[in-house]
């Protein structure tokens, strides 16, 4: 079976055609429903391939009778025989005639992206030295990572600006095919930026003038159907530094998008645009402020708190034992009082919990004049439920479910009386 011909290496502002259905395969099924794979003796769809994602759309068979059957196209694939298979949900008979309208509005959107990846590798490549290694087409964001360190915001704007002004120019962008020597011999005189490793005849995209790179993707006609490109940030990443961009509408879009934020950042603050700045760094002090304050009073009220637990429990037979728990405590905070209550007063041991996320936070603390080791207590203790938690010699803690907190409570106050009973001196024979 001879592969498809690929409409859309003419002509990508193709958005119909017709065809012949060559071969049909069912590729799943599932709860009675069916994905087919449709290859035609020639389409216009692009396959997925080189970061592009493939056109979706529809075919349209009329039977005999007069009958339309609508399929859409869900996504285009090529195999490893260089075939193209559409991938619907139902079958078409070998030889049947079909009519196939491309998704324009998505696949103008991916010659834009495409078309502008082309031109903002070039630009880097010149500029700073930046080669690209891979580019990735996304449903809202571009990417292409490129084999440098993150580039300095200054350098990032002046690609940006470069980039804009070749789009303005609206240089011609152009495809043609040239043999695989001599496009191997443009690369080792530098007039190419990179070369697919497969065999054959290369398909050149050349922006005249700027930059050329063998490309089997879609592409526009001229800079100017790029219409902008906007860098929206950068990530590092094992490769070097990836870069996300839009391009045309999805310029426009995210554009949008910011200054709707913009907008309703300045109204809540109730600045102008220009004094945002400002405003969010009085408001990330005053925050700061706030923290340090509020971690002032809680530590304040920890220690008053300490200070009535230690009053109300009583030393009975040497030994202050302070046990409480709460579900409207934060876990931090029991922890603070642990440490607190253990050092406001001597003879001092404090069992406290916290149930907090389904899960009951157990800390055990002592005073300094107490000599056992309550990491290892709480450790022993988890470890007879199957848990897992340990500690310093002066705290510990460990998680359990609420049901065996009780259990887990009991086990430490029965492991610490032990630690701390005097051992028994030995009697003579």
């Amino acid at each position: 079976m001879s592969v498809s011909e690929r409409l859309y290496y003419a002509d990508s502002f193709l958005r119909g055609f017709s065809a012949a259905v060559t071969d049909v395969r069912e590729l799943l099924r599932s709860e009675g429903e069916s994905v087919w794979q449709l290859a035609l003796d020639r389409t216009a769809f692009y396959p997925a391939s080189g970061g592009q994602p493939s056109d979706t759309g529809m075919l349209q068979a009329t039977s005999r009778g007069g009958a339309v059957l609508d399929l859409p196209v869900e996504s285009v694939e090529e195999d490893e025989h260089g075939e193209v298979w559409h991938f619907v949900r139902k079958p078409l008979t070998a030889g049947t005639h079909v009519e196939g309208r491309i998704d324009w509005p998505r696949r103008f959107d991916h010659m834009q992206q495409h078309t502008g990846q082309h031109l903002l590798s070039a630009v880097f490549l010149r500029e700073l030295q930046a080669a690209t290694v891979s580019f990735h087409l996304g449903e809202n964001l571009s990417t292409i990572d490129l084999a440098c360190a993150p580039p300095a915001h200054h350098s990032l704007e002046r690609v940006e600006r470069i980039a804009n002004e070749i789009i303005a120019e609206d240089r011609v962008v152009s495809a043609r095919y040239l043999e695989r020597a001599e496009a191997e011999s443009m690369l080792a005189a530098g007039d190419l930026r990179k070369l697919p490793e497969r065999s054959g005849r290369i398909r050149l995209i050349e922006i005249a003038g700027y930059d050329r790179n063998a490309c089997g993707g879609t592409h526009v006609r001229s800079t100017g159907q790029i219409g902008g490109l906007l860098l929206r940030g950068t990530e590092k990443v094992t490769r070097g530094v990836r870069l996300e961009f839009v391009c045309g509408l999805r310029a426009v879009r995210a554009a949008r998008a910011d200054f709707g934020v913009l907008s309703q950042a300045v109204g809540a603050l109730s600045v102008g645009p220009a004094d945002l700045p400002a405003a969010v760094e009085r408001l990330k002090s005053d925050l700061k402020a706030g923290a340090k304050e509020r971690q002032r009073l809680i530590e304040q009220l920890a220690d008053y708190h300490a200070a009535r637990l230690a009053v109300e429990v009583p030393i009975e037979k040497g030994l202050r034992l302070v046990q409480r728990s709460w579900r409207d405590r934060d876990r931090d905070y029991v922890r603070l009082l642990a440490s607190r209550l253990a050092a406001a007063a001597p003879s001092t041991v404090a069992v406290l919990g916290s149930e907090d996320g389904g899960l009951v936070r157990m800390v055990l603390s002592r005073s300094m004049d107490l000599d056992f080791h309550c990491g290892q207590l709480m450790k022993e203790a988890l470890a007879g439920f199957g848990l897992r938690g340990g500690g310093s010699p002066d705290l510990a803690q460990g998680d359990v479910p609420p049901e065996h907190a009780a259990a887990l409570r009991g086990a430490l106050v029965e492991a610490l009386r032990a630690a701390l009973e005097p051992p028994r001196s030995s009697q003579p024979s």
